[in-house]
């Protein structure tokens, strides 16, 4: 499985893409290029970016409209963006990105480990919550498979809880830990879930009592 990040090189000049892809290339994630905002849209309908460099001024959809439109989609809206301008630009630009929904700026000629140190930061945050999503995911199916040795303890009075309240007591624990990290984004989600557990142990309890 690769767990390469893509971060997405949005600029309509050759030369930058390569000065780009020259500074990044060390970071070794996928560097993918769009040479317009229309075909960087195209892109973020197929693949989950980490963070988005944006150039500022483009022919056509410029960097702030390709901005507002990354951030309509409900795909996207996360998505962090980073602006490229050039050092001599109007100091509007400032005001109009943020409003657009960007991060951070660069200005061009690029730092190299400016540029590195920012896109290096979302990359890790990429990293941390596709882990901790995964993490939610795993203790969903495992409640649905509680739930339904649960559903087959009560058909079978006679069999002993004790395997399925073992395993769900694992499995709260694991909830209780990946909840300490969880994002915003996630955590009314996560909640849900940890609700549905708690009710499930509650019942595993209520019906099958430990011996006195």
């Amino acid at each position: 499985m690769d767990d390469k990040a893509k971060i997405l090189l949005v600029d309509d000049r050759e030369e930058n893409l390569i000065a780009l892809e020259a500074i990044l290339s060390s970071l070794d994630q996928d560097l993918v290029r769009a040479r317009s905002g229309e075909e960087a849209l195209k892109a973020l309908l197929t693949d989950e970016y980490a963070v988005i460099l944006l150039d500022v001024v483009m022919p056509g959809m410029d960097g702030f409209e390709t901005a507002r439109d990354i951030k309509r989609r409900k795909k996207t809206r996360d998505l962090p963006i980073i602006f490229l301008t050039a050092v001599n630009s109007d100091p509007d630009y400032a005001f109009r990105g943020y409003a657009a929904g960007a991060v951070d700026f660069i200005s061009k000629p690029f730092d190299p480990w400016v540029l590195r140190a920012k896109v290096s930061v979302f990359v890790e945050l990429h990293a941390k919550n596709k882990q901790l999503r995964d993490q939610t995911t795993l203790l969903r199916e495992q409640a649905a498979m509680l739930r339904e040795q649960a559903a087959l303890l009560r058909s079978r009075p006679t069999e002993q809880p004790r395997d399925a309240g073992d395993r769900l007591r694992a499995v709260l624990e694991q909830a209780e830990l990946v909840g300490k990290r969880l994002p915003a984004a996630l955590r009314p989600e996560f909640e849900e879930l940890d609700r549905r557990l708690t009710d499930l142990h509650q019942a595993l309890n209520n019906e099958h009592p430990p011996p006195p």
